[in-house]
This record gives structure tokens, C-alpha cells and sequence, in this order.
């Protein structure tokens, strides 16, 4: 013992001296997302496209479903996780190329002449406020404007423009970039095949070449319409130079979107030195606004704690410090007086109905809950496989996650249908519930969206083969993950009732008003916590904002959890106290009733923040989405609420002598 007590420390300090001297070696390197990339002097550089966007539809189409100019070498798709397909993005290459610190005005290509089908297309394209979103280097382009006085940013430039009150509309066919740059020059470190798409390798060897070039810090365009002349464009060749263009003011100098026209393409590029560091290029896009909103919601939801806390404490406490103090005649005299909820004492754990299915929830809630807390503390703490650059590895991150949590969620479903049954029997039936209850009704969902995705030719549809790898994930890692849960419940030591349970049922006093009423108005409270984290998460969802206050979300987590128990319990305790004895799923809607406010929610941002939302399609595709949301909040909130009363109620009887 005292040998293993003194190895210890001097295992630790060798370790730390090695780090030490690493980090010595190596010089440091940044990490906030992806590695750095350094380009020379004159290299080219092509840009990406993603899906066509648009706010008033949600549906992305692919960027070469219109007719732009393509690539020599053929349109190829870069590599894409998961997250990305879900997501419907679809990334291609470009014919855009950029060559380090030349600035220069270039000739891209110029199309046949227009026919019905493009000129229809394009005209719905650009009433429907369509956007490309181009991407230079992991860096989204980024536009600005100013109206009224207020400077306003977004990604991507539109399609094309529709002057008011007019039924023309121009195609926007000229870009002006302006890319930022900064000088890097290497000290010992050199990175070898890196950039977007690899992981990159860092050599500490400081006799090596230094790494030294440009790092492309910021990506910026203009776009413009101009009208040029098809019979001079098409003599050009693909990135001819051609003389500077000035955008146009004039319709009648613009490329107006008709049948027969044919459309010229050209872009001009500026780089333009910068002094923001490769690891703050992502800044300009993750600007935080409304921070005194964020703190106002916590410090109100801190107030809301604190008040149920100290009423609820002083309440409970109290009436078990009068039990104490009673003799047993005394107790026998005033149980009708002073113990509502010690005359349910025979009933307080009886077998609530549907019984199962509270087990398969109370499982799909734990494994939904573990899969938000785990995914934001990653988050908050500014992982790279979180980060804005690694496209789609949020939620890649979090089904992976939810996939591998279906154990934790399998051994509390099990073990919660031992305690009400008293048995293991029927544990399997359990798991293979819990393995698809949500995960059944979160496919349904998808599978209705996905067809009127199809229908629409979007690239927001899942693939067919990609429904069958969430299949084989599904019944391949989550379902024996979860019967494998479920066995250790069988295992795991039975949780005893501190009281007996009577054969026959307590009658339950009659009430002047309904229980789910107030059950339905506890609610409130979670919401109130959450609704002010809720409009921006919808915000970024929907109108293509980036959300990156991931600390923020992880304080408003942490109340929220608080606040669910806090509820959950108080309600359980107040109709303990009227002696009602059906505690268990009103202990489990009285938190997750929380849903039902966040669906309404977000119907009402439906209706007065996504006016611009169009078509039929376009709301059921955005109600679909919410209400897989509401129930994976249900399930969350309830799940919360359920154990922390049934270990509420556990303590409560069994701190009582009861005779």
C-alpha cells in the first residue's frame, strides 16, 4: 500500500513532464473545428456549392438543377456524414477557382438559349428567395447590406431579383468576391494534407521546411446582374480575364430571365490582407445578439427555483416535524386533521394503469435526456466535432449517441417494471417496446416527410440507401443495445416498497375541479424557462441563422432539469395531501406537459415569425419536424419529473414511522 501510495504521484509528474515537453516541441497548433489550411502565392483554390435554400419553402433543391455553368472535370460530390444527409445538404464542387493574392475579373461560361422548363424554374427560384450558398475554404459566403441604418448580414446571395411591383425577374450572374486573408508563417510546425476535408498531420521536427502562406480568414460576395452580349461572351473561354464590370442600376442593363435568352457568367475576385487569425474566422458568423435576454430568462427562471424550493422545503418539512413530535395517541387522533397523504400510505405504490407503458417512456426519456446533456456539455465545452465548421456533426453526434444510450435506457425501463411488478417477467417484451417506441414514431414521421420530399424533387429527401442504413443502426446497435440494458435491469438489485400495498383501493375524495387541469398548468413553469432559448434555436433552424450560444444552453438545461423535478414534486405532494394516490403519471405529465406549450409555441412562430413561409408542403413539413420535437421534449421533461417524485415519495414514507 504505501508502495502503490508513493508510485502514484511520480507516474502523474512524468506524465505531465512529457506533455510539457510536448507542447515545448510542437509550439501549439490551433484546434476550433478544422485544421488550418496555408495556401501559396498564386495556387488555385475552387469553391463548393451547397443545396439551393430558401426560408418560404424549407425545401433545398440541388445547385445544378438550375441551369449555372459546371465544372470541366464533371460535377462531383464531396464526401457527406450523416448529419449532412439529414440535414439535405448536397455539396458539389464548382467551376469557381481562386488563385491566392490574384485579383482578377474572369469569364465563366455562357448557357444555350433559355427554354420554357429553365425560364419557368428560374423565375420560381427567384420569387421563392432561393439562395446559394457557396463555400470557400470551410467558410460560408457571406453577404451584406444596409437598410434604414442597420447593417444586415446573411449567407449565400439570392438566385435572383424581382424589382417591386414588377413581373420581371433578373438572374443574378455576376458575383464580386472579396476574400480575406492573413500572412502565416510557420515556427516549427508543418501540416501536411490538411484542409476541410482531412485530418490533417503535424510534424514537431523544427529542422523541416516552415509552413508559411496565406490562410483565407473570410469570405465575402456582391452579387450583380448584368446583361452582356452572348455573341462576344461565347468567342471566351472558361476563366478567360475579361475588363472589370461595374453592377448595373439600370434594369435595361441587367440579364433579365426570359425564354431564348442566353446567360453569360463571370465573377471577379479580390483578396484583400486581414489581420483576424485563422482560429476568429468564424466570429463574424457567430455573433451573439441579445445577450441581456438570455440573462433575464435565467435570472427568472433562478427566481422561479428558488421560490417553489423554499415554499415546498418549508412545507414538507414542517408537517414532518409535527409527526415526529406526536406520540402515537396523538398521531391516531389527528390523522384526519393533519395527514392527507399519510391515509394513502396502503396505496401510495400501487400499480399505476398502463403500467408498461410508463416504463417504455420513463426508458425513451432517459435515453433522450442523456443524449441532450451529453451532446451540450461537448458543445459548451467547444469541441471540434461540434463546431460550425464540421457540417452535420451535431447531429451525427447525437444519433450516435442516442444509439448507444438505448443500454441506459433498456436497464431503467426493465428495472422500473420490476419495482411495479415485482418480477422480471416480461422484461423482453419491455426492452423491445422501449427499443421502438420513439424511435417508431420519430420513423413514421419521417417516412410521411420523406414523401412529400420525394414528390417535390428536394434534396432535403433521404436517400433509400440511407434508409436502410438507419434501419440497420436501429436493429443492429440500438435494439440488442437495449434488450442487453434491459438484461442488467433483471440483475440489478430490486428497489423495496417502505410500505405495504392493500388489497383493496382507498376511494379518493371527490374534487371540485379536475386534476389535469393543474397538471396541464404546471407546464407553464418549464416552459417559461425554456421558451426564450426555444425562439432562437427555431430561428436557426428555420431562417438559416447560425446558434452557436451553447453555454447559454447549457445553463437554461441545467434550470430546466431543476425546474421539472421541482414542479413534478409539488404537484405529486399536493395531491398526496388531498389523498389522491394516482401520483404516477401525473408526477410524469406535470413536467413533460412542458410539450404541449412548446408545440403551441411553435405554431404561433409559424404564424407570425414564418409569415413568409409558403405552401401547404412547406407547414406540414414544419409541424412534422415540431412535433417530433414535442415529443422528444415530453419524454425528456416527464422522465425528469417521474423519477424525481417516485424518489420524493420513496423518501417520504419511508421517513415516517408508520404503524
Amino acid at each position: 500500500m504505501a508502495l502503490s501510495k508513493w508510485r502514484m504521484p511520480s507516474v502523474c509528474w512524468a506524465f505531465l513532464y512529457v506533455v510539457l515537453l510536448f507542447a515545448h516541441a510542437c509550439n501549439g497548433f490551433y484546434l476550433p473545428g478544422s485544421y488550418m489550411h496555408t495556401y501559396s502565392p498564386g495556387e488555385a483554390i475552387f469553391a463548393k456549392v451547397n443545396s439551393l435554400t430558401s426560408i418560404e419553402t424549407e425545401l433545398p433543391f440541388s445547385y445544378y438543377s438550375l441551369p449555372y455553368c459546371k465544372p470541366n472535370d464533371g460535377i462531383k460530390k464531396s464526401a457527406e456524414n450523416l448529419g449532412e444527409l439529414l440535414m439535405g445538404d448536397q455539396i458539389d464542387n464548382s467551376p469557381y477557382r481562386f488563385r491566392m493574392n490574384v485579383n482578377e475579373t474572369v469569364y465563366l461560361c455562357t448557357t444555350s438559349p433559355l427554354n420554357e422548363h429553365q425560364v419557368k424554374l428560374l423565375k420560381q427560384r427567384t420569387r421563392d428567395l432561393y439562395q446559394v450558398n457557396m463555400i470557400l475554404d470551410n467558410l460560408p459566403a457571406m453577404r451584406f447590406a444596409k437598410q434604414n441604418g442597420i447593417n444586415f448580414q446573411w449567407t449565400g446571395f439570392p438566385v435572383g431579383y424581382t424589382p417591386p411591383n414588377s413581373n420581371e425577374d433578373y438572374i443574378i450572374n455576376h458575383l464580386k468576391y472579396r476574400v480575406l486573408v492573413h500572412e502565416y508563417e510557420g515556427r516549427g510546425v508543418e501540416i501536411i494534407g490538411t484542409g476541410e476535408e482531412g485530418m490533417g498531420v503535424i510534424s514537431t521536427d523544427s529542422d523541416k521546411k516552415k509552413a508559411s502562406g496565406f490562410e483565407i480568414v473570410g469570405f465575402e460576395v456582391i452579387p450583380c446582374t448584368v446583361k452582356y452580349d452572348p455573341e462576344v461572351m461565347k468567342k471566351l473561354e472558361m476563366y478567360a480575364n475579361i475588363s472589370s464590370v461595374d453592377c448595373p442600376t439600370d434594369l435595361d442593363k441587367s440579364q433579365i430571365i426570359r425564354e431564348q435568352e442566353r446567360v453569360s457568367f463571370t465573377y471577379e475576385v479580390e483578396f484583400v490582407k486581414s489581420d483576424i487569425r485563422w482560429p476568429s474566422r468564424w466570429d463574424a458568423y457567430l455573433k451573439m445578439e441579445g445577450a441581456r435576454v438570455h440573462w433575464f430568462s435565467i435570472l427568472i427562471s433562478l427566481m422561479v427555483i428558488f421560490f417553489l424550493f423554499v415554499i415546498f422545503l418549508r412545507t414538507v418539512r414542517r408537517d414532518l416535524t409535527r409527526y415526529e413530535e406526536l406520540d402515537k395517541e396523538a398521531q391516531a387522533q389527528t390523522n384526519e386533521e393533519l395527514s392527507g397523504w399519510k391515509l394513502v400510505v396502503g396505496d401510495v405504490f400501487r400499480e399505476p394503469n398502463c403500467s408498461k407503458l410508463l416504463c417504455v417512456m420513463v426508458g425513451d426519456g432517459v435515453q433522450i435526456t442523456g443524449m441532450a446533456i451529453v451532446t451540450i456539455i461537448f458543445a459548451a465545452l467547444g469541441s471540434a466535432f461540434m463546431s460550425p465548421a464540421s457540417r452535420g456533426m451535431l447531429l451525427t453526434g447525437m444519433i450516435i449517441l442516442y444509439l448507444f444510450l438505448g443500454i441506459a435506457a433498456g436497464y431503467v425501463g426493465v428495472r422500473l417494471w420490476r419495482t411495479i411488478k415485482g418480477t422480471s417477467e416480461g422484461w423482453r417484451s419491455v426492452s423491445w417496446s422501449v427499443a421502438c417506441f420513439f424511435s417508431g414514431i420519430v420513423f413514421f414521421i419521417l417516412t410521411v416527410l420523406n414523401f412529400i420530399l420525394w414528390s417535390s424533387n428536394s434534396t432535403g429527401a433521404i436517400p433509400i440507401y440511407l434508409y436502410f442504413e438507419l434501419l440497420f443502426l436501429w436493429f443492429c446497435v440500438s435494439v440488442p443495445l437495449t434488450l442487453l440494458g434491459g438484461f442488467f435491469g433483471t440483475r440489478a438489485e430490486a428497489i423495496q416498497y417502505p410500505v405495504r400495498t392493500n388489497q383493496i383501493p382507498r376511494e379518493i375524495p371527490a374534487r371540485k375541479y379536475p386534476s389535469w387541469l393543474l397538471v396541464l398548468g404546471a407546464g407553464t413553469l418549464p416552459f417559461g424557462t425554456l421558451f426564450i432559448e426555444l425562439f432562437f434555436i427555431l430561428s436557426s433552424i428555420w431562417l438559416g441563422r447560425f446558434y452557436y450560444v451553447f453555454g447559454f444552453l447549457l445553463i437554461v438545461l441545467s434550470l430546466l432539469v431543476v425546474v421539472c423535478a421541482e414542479v413534478s414534486v409539488v404537484l405529486t405532494y399536493m395531491h398526496l395531501c388531498v389523498e389522491d394516490w394516482r401520483w404516477w403519471w401525473k408526477a410524469f405529465f406535470a413536467s413533460g406537459s412542458v410539450a404541449l406549450y412548446v408545440f403551441l409555441y411553435s405554431i404561433n412562430y409559424l404564424v407570425f415569425d414564418l409569415q413568409s413561409l409558403s405552401g401547404p408542403v412547406s407547414a406540414i413539413l414544419y409541424l412534422g419536424y415540431s412535433l417530433i420535437m414535442a415529443v422528444a421534449i415530453m419524454l425528456s421533461t416527464g422522465t425528469i419529473g417521474f423519477l424525481m417524485s417516485f424518489y420524493f415519495v420513496h423518501y417520504l414514507f419511508s421517513s415516517v414511522k408508520i404503524d
